[in-house]
């Protein structure tokens, strides 16, 4: 071999060991300045909450200040995309929703600047969120028997309020009809506000609300609870039944929003964000807070998020093709 060739080589080699173990230093000097949350809901949300409660738990962890910025807007695609395209270093995070990582896809990818799954580092689910299948007071319905029972007779003026097109609470309407066999209208409102309203006047006999929205409505027995949509009964809820219970086999249907990163960030700096987060998740005053909203602490590792981001897209997706659900 030529001198030349042989010594450019070894300052090619040189130059590789070098950047490796620049790459090995900067992760284990990790964290080494603020950490930038990027929430995908306004203020006050459940999310929101959910990551202020753990807000001072990482940044003791961490040794860096978690800065939370709210950045809502195009069902958490301007926020998430923000966090696709940021340097993959671990100093920003973003807070991702089941709809903008699951559904926004296959409802309207082509509104979407980042591919949820190429583009994003999956770090830890945080929370999951049960929904709820209500009846008004003034409605005659007492339980999901009799959902599917006047479904069936076609009975007329039978219809569910969800919280929007496409939304999670939209989805999991879809899917009771799917399981349930029938066809009861869906209508969507612009927010569970409008829709809980609605309920509450008996304007719509039926609506899925999330935990949050309803658990005090129906405990001051202004709403009744039909059924769950969780695997399992809820905390808050022990006495209703999950729909699942009430022969809708297999369903299962929840909220829920995690921590993702850039794609491309190193797999020790996930480590540690995953660490920091799973123990913030464990504190037993921060379990209490999320508790209170209806949601349940759901830490992973990243593998196992990733592999459940993945699920549910598939879920989700087949879902939105055989009910025929289309972007506003």
């Amino acid at each position: 071999m030529f001198p030349s060739i042989r010594q450019g080589m070894i300052r090619a080699l040189v130059v590789a060991l070098s950047l490796s173990l620049s790459a090995i230093e900067a992760a284990n000097a990790y964290p080494d300045q603020p950490i930038k949350i990027i929430v995908t809901f306004p203020p006050g949300g459940s999310a929101d909450i959910v990551i202020r409660a753990l807000q001072p738990l990482l940044s003791e962890t961490l040794r860096q200040p978690i800065v939370i910025e709210n950045r809502a807007g195009a069902g958490g695609n301007i926020g998430i995309g923000a966090v696709a395209q940021a340097a993959p270093d671990g100093y920003t995070l973003g807070v991702a929703a089941a709809g903008v990582l699951t559904v926004n896809p296959h409802l309207n990818r082509a509104a979407m600047a980042f591919d949820p799954i190429k583009d994003l580092a999956p770090v830890t689910l945080l929370a999951e969120i049960p929904f709820v299948l209500v009846s008004s007071q003034q409605s005659a319905i007492a339980s999901v028997a009799d959902v599917i029972a006047k479904a069936k007779a076609q009975t007329a003026g039978l219809s569910i309020g969800h919280g929007g097109n496409g939304t999670a609470m939209h989805l999991t309407s879809a899917l009771f009809n799917q399981k349930a066999g029938i066809r009861i209208q869906l209508i969507a409102y612009r927010g569970t506000a409008p829709a809980t309203t609605d309920v509450l006047a008996g304007h719509v006999p039926l609506a899925v609300l999330d935990i949050p929205a309803s658990k005090q409505l129906i405990g001051d027995g202004k709403l009744k609870a039909l059924g769950v949509s969780a695997a399992k009964r809820v905390a808050f809820l022990p006495d209703v039944p999950t729909l699942a219970e009430q022969g809708l086999s297999g369903f299962e249907s929840v909220g829920w929003f995690g921590i993702v990163a850039p794609a491309g960030t190193p797999p020790d700096i996930v480590k540690t964000l995953n660490t920091a987060f799973v123990k913030a998740l464990s504190d037993p005053a921060a379990i209490e807070k999320i508790r209170v909203l209806g949601a349940e602490p759901a830490p992973t590792s990243p593998e196992a998020f990733a592999k459940f981001i993945q699920s549910e897209s598939v879920k989700w997706g087949r879902l939105i093709t055989e009910a025929g659900i289309k972007a506003e």
